[in-house]
């Protein structure tokens, strides 16, 4: 039996460890949040991170920011971080969307330790991660991306290896922007429809057969009332939210930045996602809700 150390129990990381639990690993999890320890059914709870990595095969953590994947693994102040405790044995499985420029400096300092370890950023979202079929978008040495199959499998459908650490990382940053400007750019499009007589639904079947279809207009619909069992047409609740969006691009913004690339449709994408959040107190809802921005009478 495979034994798991899991930190970071947020909607994603919950659902995650779960999957774990029913798919036969022993796992161990720690979450700052008591609650969520007591969400993993199945999993033991720890009383730290440190009590979580001691002992176990694989460790995987699911955190918010390359800072906070520094602090736990490499550490600051006073705290030295997980690398200076765990076993050499012991494979690291980050799922943190964070900045790409972390996610090698936490795998020097893993390599540096004899610690074998993965950037594994999802994709897929909140049902993804419940109904264990995420994309693990995985960067890493080859031997470590083999030893860490048997637990993604678990977790998720589709497993790519993008390149050497820190290349998971660009490449969900890439993905992530570009969903982030066929959302805008689908969102426009429907709202000139719109203002034009055109009923949404008719417009969007249009589109979908036609040379303008894409994800977001396929299956994720931003027009409220169009497509049933998305978060348009729940008021944009849950999904994924408008602040993780903002997230996503602003770390495409500091990749660019870091080898000068040029991506002017990913600035104005993260420019009009900060006005909506600003605008209609959007940082919660979904991040189809950019649909408000060209419409704002939706918002009722």
């Amino acid at each position: 039996m495979t034994r798991v150390g899991f930190v970071g129990l947020g909607n994603m990381g919950g659902p995650m460890a779960a999957n774990l639990v029913s798919g036969g690993c022993e796992v161990k999890v720690f979450d700052l949040l008591p609650e969520l320890i007591n969400g993993v059914a199945g999993a033991s709870g720890c009383a730290s991170a440190a009590e979580a990595a001691q002992d176990v095969d694989v460790f995987v953590s699911m955190l918010p920011a390359g800072r906070h994947v520094r602090g736990l693994y490499v550490g600051d102040g006073d705290n030295p971080g997980l690398l200076s405790i765990m076993s050499p044995d012991t494979l690291i499985i980050d799922c943190s969307t964070i900045d790409p420029d972390s996610a090698r400096a936490v795998a020097e300092a893993a390599a540096a330790q004899g610690i074998a370890m993965i950037d594994a950023p999802v994709s897929g979202g909140t049902a993804g991660a419940q109904n264990g079929t995420l994309t693990f978008i995985v960067g890493g040495e080859p031997a470590a991306f083999e030893r860490a199959q048997a637990v993604l499998n678990i977790m998720g459908g589709n497993i790519f290896h993008a390149g050497g650490a820190g290349a998971g990382q660009v490449a969900k940053i890439c993905n992530n922007m570009m969903l982030a400007i066929l959302m805008t750019g689908t969102a426009e499009a429907l709202s000139l429809g719109v203002d034009n007589g055109l009923d949404p639904a008719v417009l969007s079947e249009i589109m979908k057969v036609s040379s303008g279809g894409n994800w977001a207009l396929n299956v994720y619909n931003p027009y409220p009332g169009v497509m049933p069992d998305v978060p348009s047409s729940r008021g944009y609740e849950g999904g994924f939210l408008v602040d993780l969006m903002r997230k996503d691009l602003g770390l495409a913004l500091q990749t660019a930045q870091s080898t000068e690339s040029a991506i002017p449709m990913g600035s104005l994408a993260q420019n009009l996602y900060e006005v909506h959040r600003q605008v209609n107190d959007a940082g919660r809802l979904d991040f189809s809700s950019i649909q408000w921005l060209f419409k704002p009478e939706l918002k009722g």
